[in-house]
């Protein structure tokens, strides 16, 4: 074991991208709004090489205006790098204010890189005996390794941290000394950084290089020996190579002093960190943050466990992962911080026998509202038998009724609380009140009166934010609830059921939910108000649950035997075009590796040019977008991109439909998700039925296994008709756009007869296919590139297009103008029922993060106005279908269609009602049309 005494170097802005970037697809959003993805990036880190490595002396590095070294000696560099994004810009000030909080000192020097800063630091520390650990992912510190200096690089995505020393950076590099890191760089260049290397060198050629000459000097000293075309690059650009040797030196003579004293690890200022952590809402950070500083015993024994600069990290140590970047799940787990069960006043009493259940229920019956929850066997409501009801009315106080699981005691109980379920005058209050109006459902109760669902008025008030109860408890009542592991453990084969949980314990878990969704709907009712969403949350959103949940509970019948027959096919048609492709390729491969098919498609086929993008991992990227692109002109392509379809189809649908048909009802039961997507839309889950792909004849196919309950019903498809255009023709009120959809003209081909003048029976049919693909691509804020992608246009003919569209329809130009300046103004925008998509990039300085906000800032109210559109029609549906006692019913919603199972002899009158109630369910100026079609399967109804 080293006594030597530990510096760790941390590289700040490495970090903080990395881990703003890990977040990306998922980014952490807080209820002010704020994206503080960066933030926790960077402290997972942090906190992880303190949980970890327990350090004697620690300090952080910032960039301060760039290097004025580098950008003296060569004007470019940096000079193409992105704007930083907002969060990240954001994040500096709060990630600096926390490290002045902490007693950890930064290190920033105008005109010095952190690289130079940490280089300085580094060697200095190193003469007076220390060794030095360079945290950062960033593989040019490699050239500073030496024997008591060495890099760190954190843990991410489920990958060990990697500490590299003088064997593993040779290992590498593949080179005899580390100093030969600067030479492998400066032969390579780095497009990030703008250093321009050596024309045509790339790692592989630099690494060859490297091992036949030493050196850029020697290299550039023997370029006789070199042959051919890279003798030429390399001899005209000698200069060029010299100066990205020393662009991509680091500096070890900044004007810094390493004083011990001031980077030694002392304790924190405890309650400024505290501040910081709760106006950013980390409340899982916060708990680690208060083991790591505030118990001295699990402090101290870490540290005397020692330490070994190349140590394996165990799997046990490893599950300190909670730091690693997406892993930081802040709304997982039980916080010692906040308040709990254990600290809190609180009165809750089971309930059993007649006697009390009768008194419970008089008093249940007083009310006007009751915040109740029912605990359950399981997560699906179908199977899924109740073990116990909880009910509270009052803050603090609840009351929890266990029910047995012999069914026929279980189902009298449940009957003694009907006149309260049923009664219209007392509000229900629950978390997810679909899924308790499911289970009970399944007792015969059908639950009545006014709802107040916590989950979806959280997502109404902040729809980027998760609405879990556990993180609505922890930000808005600074309260832990107790976590399901409690009572059943980890999930798991050793999980066990709520029936096997001791009564006191499962009493104060349940009546807690009850209790704090009473707590949350005090909270969010004022703030429906104040985001103007109330009217959407009690006319919209709460009517619509109880008809997803009638929706769910009916399902639909699934042909298993033709999916079986479909599966067999799709094996074929997959095998033929393997044979294909590896007969084009020259040999077989797998083509589920976009390592290898990487490979195959760019440096043995030399498919579109030498150029190709590359991945982090150094690896081609193979993804749809960049197959597409190159699919025009190359069928092998096409034939990948195909397979892959086939493939996803066979996985995804055809073999795994069969296998979510419950077997209790010989149906599939989608479960539809109201507080998802931020648009608005509704999302599908378990199975995903829309993303079903319908443009392929194999994808339509699948559609025709969704089938009628019987020979005495069909389905029926009602689908409303390019209904975003009329939208965004009502919206803008473009008089020409209404006009064409009011005299019911093809729009496409009116459009089409516009922007290319022409008589509307003179367009052909190209002129129609690109104009369609430009009125459905401006609300998506189509560029002249992206429909040169889509079309045969080229792209200044697109630009001409794009132009002459705009000219054709000035005040839909006007619109998307308006909204964009609406939303620079307010930061959100609003759909027809007013519900608010925010888009806190809106005012970016990076451009690209802008644009993105900027299209959102217009599509998102076409899009979510559909989405308002249908769910409206879908009440008054289900509302007609039941009180009419129509034995039809309402089965699927996929984006802007409706799939019904019709008894064949309502089924003529049926269809006037649902296109008359669809079509009417908003007035525009734009009349709203629906199609109808009916089969014994929904491709035939389609």
């Amino acid at each position: 074991m080293s006594q030597q005494k530990r510096l760790f170097l941390l590289d700040a802005y490495a970090l903080i991208f990395r881990g703003y970037y890990a977040l990306i697809k998922n980014p952490r959003i807080n209820s002010k709004g704020m994206d503080t993805s960066a933030i926790m990036g960077f402290m997972n880190s942090l906190l992880d090489v303190i949980k970890r490595e327990q350090p004697d002396h620690l300090a952080v590095a910032f960039d301060k205006e760039g290097s004025a070294v580098r950008t003296e000696m060569f004007a470019d560099y940096k000079a193409h790098r992105d704007e930083t994004p907002e969060a990240i810009k954001i994040a500096v000030p709060y990630i600096q204010e926390i490290l002045k909080a902490m007693h950890i000192p930064v290190i920033e020097e105008a005109g010095c890189e952190a690289d130079d800063l940490i280089g300085t630091v580094a060697k200095q520390a190193e003469k007076q005996g220390y060794q030095v650990f360079m945290v950062t992912p960033d593989k040019d510190f490699a050239q500073l390794v030496s024997e008591n200096i060495f890099m760190y690089r954190p843990a991410r995505m489920g990958n060990a941290i990697e500490i590299w020393g003088i064997p593993e950076v040779l290992e590498r590099f593949e080179i005899e000394r580390t100093e030969q890191v600067i030479d492998f760089l400066g032969m390579m260049g780095d497009a990030v950084d703008n250093i321009p290397g050596l024309p045509g060198v790339g790692e592989k050629t630099a690494k060859k290089l490297l091992k036949e000459y030493g050196s850029m000097e020697n290299l550039l000293a023997n370029t006789h020996e070199l042959k051919g075309k890279m003798r030429e690059k390399i001899e005209a650009s000698r200069d060029l190579g010299m100066l990205s040797k020393k662009l991509a030196t680091i500096i070890t003579d900044c004007n810094v002093i390493f004083n011990e004293k001031d980077y030694e690890l002392s304790k924190p200022d405890t309650e400024k960190v505290e501040a910081l952590f709760n106006e950013l809402e980390f409340r899982r950070m916060m708990e680690q943050f208060h083991k790591l500083f505030s118990h001295g015993e699990e402090y101290d024994e870490i540290k005397n466990t020692g330490y070994s600069p190349t140590k394996t990290i165990t799997n046990q140590e490893q599950q300190f992962s909670l730091f690693e970047e997406g892993a930081a799940d802040e709304s997982a787990g039980h916080s010692g911080f906040y308040n709990t069960l254990e600290n809190t006043d609180h009165f809750y009493q089971s309930v059993q026998g007649n006697l009390a259940i009768n008194l419970l229920l008089q008093e249940l019956l007083k009310q006007t509202s009751v915040s109740f929850d029912t605990e359950t066997t399981g997560i699906c409501a179908l199977t899924a038998e109740l073990v116990g009801i909880s009910f509270s009315w009052e803050k603090g106080r609840g009351f929890y009724v266990p029910i047995p699981a012999e069914r026929e005691q279980a189902q009298e109980i449940v009957d003694k609380f009907r006149s309260f379920f049923e009664a219209e005058h007392i509000e229900k209050v629950g978390q997810n009140l679909k899924y308790d109006l499911e289970i009970l459902a399944n007792y015969g109760i059908t639950v009545k009166g006014k709802f107040f669902d916590t989950m979806i008025a959280h997502y109404l008030i902040n729809p980027d934010m998760r609405h879990g109860m556990d993180i609505l408890a922890e930000t808005y009542l600074k309260y832990s609830p107790m976590p399901i592991e409690a009572l059943i453990g980890k999930k798991g084969k050793n999980q066990k059921s709520m029936r096997d949980v001791e009564l006191e314990l499962i009493k104060e878990y349940a009546v807690e939910d009850a209790d704090v969704t009473l707590q949350l709907k005090e909270v969010f009712e004022p703030r429906l108000q104040q985001t103007e969403t109330q009217k959407l949350f009690e006319e919209i959103e709460i009517p619509l649950m109880p008809v997803l949940a009638a929706m769910e509970t009916e399902g639909i019948n699934l042909d298993v035997a033709y999916l079986k027959e479909l599966s067999s096919v799709l094996t074929d048609d997959i095998k033929t075009l393997e044979l294909r492709i590896y007969e084009t390729a020259g040999q077989s491969f797998n083509l589920g590796s976009p390592k290898q098919l990487g490979e195959i498609l760019f440096d043995k086929l030399k498919i579109g040019g030498a150029k190709q993008k590359k991945t982090k991992t150094g690896q081609y990227a193979t993804g749809e977008e960049i197959l597409s692109y190159l699919a025009k002109d190359n069928p092998v392509v096409q034939d990948i991109l195909d397979w892959r379809q086939l493939v996803k189809l066979q996985n995804t649908y055809v073999d795994a439909l069969p296998s979510q048909v419950e077997p209790r009802t010989g149906r599939v039961h989608t479960d539809y998700m109201q507080t998802v997507a931020a648009t608005g839309r509704l999302s599908s889950n378990n199975p995903n039925l829309q993303n079903i792909p319908i443009r392929t004849e194999r994808g339509r196919q699948i559609r025709k296994a969704f089938v009628a309950r019987d020979e005495n019903h069909t389905l029926l498809s009602a689908d409303y008709s390019q209904i975003e255009l009329r939208i965004i023709a009502a919206l803008s009120g473009d008089t020409d756009m209404i006009r064409s959809f009011q005299n019911r003209e093809d729009i496409h081909a009116s459009t089409a007869a516009k922007v290319f003048n022409v008589a509307l029976a003179e367009v052909t049919r190209e002129q129609r296919s690109n104009a369609k693909t430009v009125n459905f691509g401006i609300i998506y804020g189509v560029s002249a590139f992206g429909l040169s992608n889509q079309t045969s246009l080229s792209r200044s003919e697109s630009k001409d297009l794009i132009d002459a569209y705009y000219a054709t329809y000035p005040m839909l130009r006007n619109y998307i103008n308006q909204q964009v300046e609406f939303a620079r103004e307010n930061g959100y925008v609003s759909t027809i029922s007013g519900r608010r998509r925010y888009l806190k990039d809106i005012n970016s300085a990076n451009a690209v993060v802008r644009g993105a906000a900027e299209r959102n800032a217009v599509n998102a109210p076409i899009q979510g106005s559909a989405a308002d559109i249908i769910k409206i029609a879908m009440i008054n549906i289900h509302k007609k279908l039941t009180e009419e006692n129509w034995k039809s019913k309402m089965l699927l919603q996929v984006h802007d269609e409706l799939v019904f199972d019709v008894y064949n002899e309502e089924l003529e009158r049926i269809q006037p009602l649902i296109k008359h109630e669809m079509e009417n369910a908003f007035e525009m100026a734009v009349p709203l049309e629906v199609e109808i079609g009916t089969g014994p399967n929904w491709l035939e109804a389609h």
